[in-house]
């Protein structure tokens, strides 16, 4: 057995034990956001074709500029870099800074690049840890280039192997604990993806490759939201050009402060008073719930035609059963979203009435938030 392997429980607990709890007197706002400019110092990441652009200085520049945007419009949130400077951070070490602060999210950004003389592949991605529903998928889909040259950092930093346990970024079959493992925080680290992806669409660089599950060591290893995205293609002529210009930078950095923008605002409008979750949760007794005895999700009337509010509890990968203790005896709606798929209860036609159940419903699901279902997708509440 690989001495990676040996490890995976100890590492798991050590990251289990890093997330924060809040007490019942805390209120959960969103007041510390790590930035982490993929790359750096004898890490150039991507170059172009021409060997005058750098990925780590694209992710540099775009970094300062998110940060400078969020601190003129939110004096009261703290702003983390894992680098300032054009220096050499360790991945292990990205993930350490945003624990130690207690962040609330998690933006790493980086540029993508494809091998040889092709130049077709343009657009952003945003990707979150995890797997997708048909086994093995992830791990040798299209992305898994991608996933083993941003994880193979590693290999540049002194006594790897010891480090990180024998883990090697060009083993598929390292990957085989991010199967083992379920991001707590998935649910809102999708919610944040997807504001991000709306959100560049309408930057320079329009064209979304969508939001994927994949096993990034560095979002792995942080404990909280995270995201890692993908802001354009260094191999594609185009995307390079949006690139090299300060309008185009400014335009990225831009996209993704709307996207934080938008989070935040469901962040600390969802989170106003949120005691800590209990360790063992109980089946819920319906005297728990703020409204009449007959209004939990699975004792609720049909839902007529129109649009359906709830609680989204889940975003995963495989198929769970209504009856799975994780959601506590309630009745979920399953929402198909590509790979993934969504559970939400406490649907109801009536606004109102989701947003009396939601402060009750997130002391027991701590990362859920209200969203509309309609057509077939969710849209998470403002």
């Amino acid at each position: 057995m690989k001495p990676f392997f040996r490890h995976l429980l100890p590492l798991s607990l050590s990251l289990l034990l890093a997330i924060p709890v809040p007490t019942s007197a805390q209120v959960l706002k969103l007041k510390t956001v790590v930035i982490d400019p993929g790359h750096g110092g004898r890490d150039a990441g991507c170059v172009s074709r021409d060997n005058k652009t750098y990925e780590k200085t694209v992710t540099l520049d775009v970094a300062k500029r998110l940060e400078q945007k969020i601190k003129a419009a939110y004096p009261d949130v703290k702003v983390i870099m894992t680098r300032s400077t054009d220096k050499f951070v360790e991945l292990e070490n990205r993930a350490v800074i945003a624990n130690k602060a207690d962040a609330n999210l998690f933006i790493s950004i980086h540029v993508n690049s494809i091998g040889g003389k092709a130049t077709s592949a343009n657009g952003f991605s945003v990707h979150v840890l995890g797997q997708s529903a048909k086994k093995g998928n992830d791990l040798f889909s299209k992305n898994l280039d991608l996933v083993k040259r941003e994880n193979s950092v590693i290999m540049m930093e002194d006594d790897y192997k010891t480090k990180y346990q024998g883990f090697d970024p060009s083993d598929p079959q390292s990957y085989i604990i991010f199967s083992l493992m379920q991001n707590a925080h998935l649910s809102q680290s999708l919610a944040f993806a997807e504001d991000v992806a709306d959100a560049l669409a309408n930057g320079p660089i329009k064209r979304s490759r969508g939001v994927s599950q994949d096993p990034f060591w560095v979002l792995w290893r942080t404990a909280m939201p995270s995201v890692l995205i993908e802001v354009g293609f260094m191999s594609n002529p185009n995307d390079l050009a949006t690139m090299r210009t300060e309008k185009g930078r400014d335009g990225i950095a831009d996209g993704i402060f709307n996207a934080f923008k938008t989070f935040k605002t469901r962040y600390d409008g969802g989170n106003t008073a949120a005691p800590a979750p209990d360790p063992k949760p109980q089946p819920v007794v319906e005297e728990e719930e703020p409204v009449a005895p007959s209004a939990p999700e699975e004792k609720a009337a049909p839902v007529k035609e129109g649009p359906v509010y709830g609680i989204q509890v889940l975003a995963i990968g495989k198929d769970m059963k209504w009856d799975d203790p994780y959601f506590q005896g309630y009745k979920p709606t399953v929402v198909p979203a590509g790979k993934l798929k969504k559970y939400v209860i406490c649907t109801s036609n009536s606004l109102e009435e989701v947003k009396k159940n939601f402060p009750n419903i997130q002391k027991k699901f701590k990362d859920s938030y209200m969203v509309k279902i309609e057509n077939g997708s969710t849209t998470p509440i403002r």
